[in-house]
């Protein structure tokens, strides 16, 4: 059997843009030292990966202090396909991968609490 994993890696031809988009589906943003740190991987594969995504107009970025954060591309004309795409390969993924990596959380937030990039584990 093919898993959710194995599919987007050989369409996408790399496992680390597999990844990315997974954290961004899943979480809606993500920064590359947070993913990097998550998947125990070096940080520099991630952001090359996510530069060529932005480069492709698939993913943008903004800095939020000077943590550069990056999401979906509202405006990537195939994006509802992309993210159905992402979504049905994202039921494949073992249970056991879904809940190490890409775990929501299941708490709220206090209110007023700041931002904490740095130390959000999926981001």
């Amino acid at each position: 059997m093919v898993t959710g994993e194995m599919m987007l890696e050989g369409l996408f031809g790399n496992i680390i843009i597999e990844k990315i988009l997974f954290t961004l589906f899943v979480y809606g943003e993500g920064y590359p030292l947070g993913m990097a740190k998550t998947f125990k991987q070096p940080v520099n594969r991630f952001q090359q990966q996510l530069k060529r995504l932005e480069n492709a107009g698939i993913i943008v970025s903004r800095l939020i202090g000077r943590v550069r954060v990056y999401t979906f591309n509202p405006r990537y004309p195939f994006l509802e396909e992309m993210k159905a795409l992402i979504a049905k390969a994202f039921e494949f993924l073992p249970e056991k991968e879904k809940n190490t990596y890409y775990k929501k959380r299941t708490r709220p937030r206090r209110a007023g609490k700041p931002i904490c990039y740095k130390s959000a584990p999926g981001l």
